[in-house]
């Protein structure tokens, strides 16, 4: 269907710059094979990883990688999963992805998706309140208690948080979507210009709240906007459509983004991306069916850190 289509030019698109692996289900594998195509044809290798998981959002679940006190790679599992999915069956199989990365599997007791987890790599880290204090996932955790698990699971010194939505059931909540880091002290955040969008006041809280906000060092934020396209593909599903510029995939050399049909905004998008990583090549591609699912390609990827 349409949605795997688009997962496979993402991942053929990564495939110009490192290698890939897709998650796939046996019943499934004919079809992936069908639809990658011959496997030379990629720049780097893609390989087929049996496995059981159930979801096109893999960083919703996937171990998150870090850097344990040994200097070795840990996967932290999170144990999140929807309601209508098996926990301690999608536990197993994460649990089975890291020791495949033959990282060290890291449990922790708080429940959360990788998207709510933005850091720059020098102990700051940018959380999202409703997707993380959420009386659905964690109801019996203090923030104090969230923001101690995680400064020790993830080498946090400060973390800044954002309130996100009031809505706790909120997909789109997650701070990936809504700011990345760019670099130590270099923040992008998406804004939203349609009055009529709930996402218009909470992208400016956003932005307030980074203009004011400092890193570990003590040093304040720059905040570069990057506005959502206000036209987008006339095919897609509007109200469900995840129309926001900062779900890019950062990979060895590029930088995957996405582009909605807008072209004024597709353009000035690409070019801010371009200034803030000036050494990465820019691919821009379209992922509607993905878009129209709330999805992004951040969303339906985890990067493992070569160690």
């Amino acid at each position: 269907d349409s949605i795997k289509k688009n997962l496979i030019l993402i991942a053929g698109t990564i495939a110009s710059f490192e290698p890939v692996s897709i998650l796939v289900s046996k019943t499934d594998t004919k079809e992936l094979k069908r639809l990658l195509g011959s496997l030379d044809t990629y720049h780097y290798p893609i390989n087929m990883v049996e496995s059981d998981i159930n979801t096109t959002w893999l960083r919703n679940i996937a171990p998150t990688f870090v850097l344990t006190q040994e200097g070795n790679k840990g996967g932290v599992n999170f144990h999140f999963t929807s309601e209508k999915e098996d926990a301690e069956f999608n536990s197993q199989n994460i649990d089975s992805m890291t020791t495949l990365t033959k990282a060290k599997v890291i449990h922790s007791n708080l429940k959360l998706k990788g998207g709510c987890i933005e850091v720059d790599g020098s102990g700051t880290g940018i959380l999202t309140e409703s997707c993380i204090i959420n009386d659905n996932l964690n109801p019996d955790w203090e923030k104090k208690e969230i923001e101690s698990e995680l400064k020790i699971l993830l080498g946090l010194k400060k973390i800044i948080w954002l309130k996100g939505s009031d809505d706790k059931e909120n997909k789109n909540a997650n701070t990936d979507f809504y700011v990345r880091f760019v670099k130590e002290g270099v923040v992008l955040v998406h804004r939203n210009n349609d009055e009529s969008s709930s996402e218009y006041a909470l992208t400016r809280e956003n932005i307030k709240i980074l203009q004011k906000s400092t890193d570990t060092k003590g040093k304040a934020l720059d905040v570069v906007v990057i506005d959502a396209p206000k036209n987008i593909n006339k095919d897609s599903k509007k109200n469900d459509f995840s129309a926001g510029y900062l779900g890019y995939y950062l990979c060895n050399r590029a930088v995957i983004m996405q582009s909605f049909g807008d072209e004024e905004a597709d353009y000035r998008a690409n070019k801010i991306l371009q200034l803030a990583f000036p050494e990465r090549t820019i691919e821009q591609i379209q992922i509607e069916a993905i878009s129209s699912a709330q999805g992004t390609i951040h969303k339906t990827t985890q990067q493992e850190p070569a160690l």
